[in-house]
């Protein structure tokens, strides 16, 4: 049967398929007329039942090795059941921790006594350590939300509009030991916030759905990594503009740039945490 058949028996995106078979966990028959895969009942199995396994948040490393019997699905259930278990409880607390505040009354911020609910700070902060490294990621969605993503795709148009006109006809694209050896109209200004349009609507996905089966903060990595090679595409487009103006000579500075930018914005993200290792410290 053809994807399009296992997408209407499964109820699964076409996406997903192809992340399973790219991951290895299937692998169709190959049609002898047409090379089009052709998917068996057994795929079709194998596609529901790796589904239900990640609707248990089990990740993609882990139905590999039960698919390659190099661990039981039992242990895998087991360990995953104690997890949630672990979930659940601490879930627990914080409701019954919102209700005794909510039993205190109309309280506001500046009444908050945070030792009149936890007897033992540095061991309640190390309890909800998960919670200040999603802080950290969250610092990373600031900087990959479509807002950063506009405005960086917005500064690609505008340098592109505001240098044309000076422009010389031919602009230099590939560069080798800081010489120009290739050259292209210069209409090619605008290629690069057309690239940065491109990387949202059609590489986002592919890493989107790549991350998120592999990684719990897979959405605002994606979002990050989507909008550095944005970021990337601005700074090539601005060496490009600086270096027909005699100002640069080596795209190594911009490179240069570039890391520190993302080293930057990653030490950033990582100090969010810092108040965390202090308290654990204490």
């Amino acid at each position: 049967m053809t994807i399009k058949d296992v997408e209407e028996r499964t109820g699964l995106a076409r996406s997903n398929i192809r992340f399973y078979e790219k991951e290895g966990l299937i692998e169709p028959s190959r049609n002898d007329k047409n090379g089009y895969r052709d998917y068996s009942e057994k795929d079709v199995e194998t596609i529901k039942k790796i589904a239900y396994l990640r609707t248990l948040e089990i990740s993609i490393e882990d139905i590999h090795c039960i698919m390659t019997d190099k661990v039981s699905l039992a242990e895998v259930i087991e360990k995953q059941a104690a997890i949630i278990k672990e979930q659940i409880d601490g879930l627990n607390k914080a409701k019954a921790m919102c209700e005794r505040m909510v039993e205190a009354g109309n309280l506001s911020f500046g009444e908050l006594q945070v030792e009149k609910y936890v007897a033992d700070l540095p061991h309640y902060w190390n309890d909800h350590k998960a919670v200040f490294k999603l802080d950290s990621v969250g610092f990373l969605h600031i900087w990959g939300s479509l807002i950063t993503w506009i405005i960086i795709t917005s500064l690609c148009l505008m340098a592109g509009l505001l240098s044309y006109t000076k422009l010389p006809d031919k602009m230099p694209v590939q560069w080798n030991h800081g010489i120009a050896v290739s050259f292209m109209d210069k209409k090619i200004i605008f290629a690069y916030p057309l690239v940065c349009i491109i990387i949202r609507i059609l590489l986002r996905p592919v890493i989107y759905v790549k991350l998120c089966m592999r990684h719990p903060y897979g959405e605002p990595i994606t979002e990050y990594l989507t909008n550095y090679m944005c970021f990337i595409a601005l700074s090539v487009e601005l060496f490009s503009i600086l270096f027909v103006f005699g100002l640069v000579k080596s795209v190594v500075s911009v490179l240069l740039v570039d890391t520190v930018v993302l080293i930057g914005v990653l030490l950033a993200a990582i100090s969010t945490v810092q108040p965390y290792k202090h308290n654990n410290r204490a």
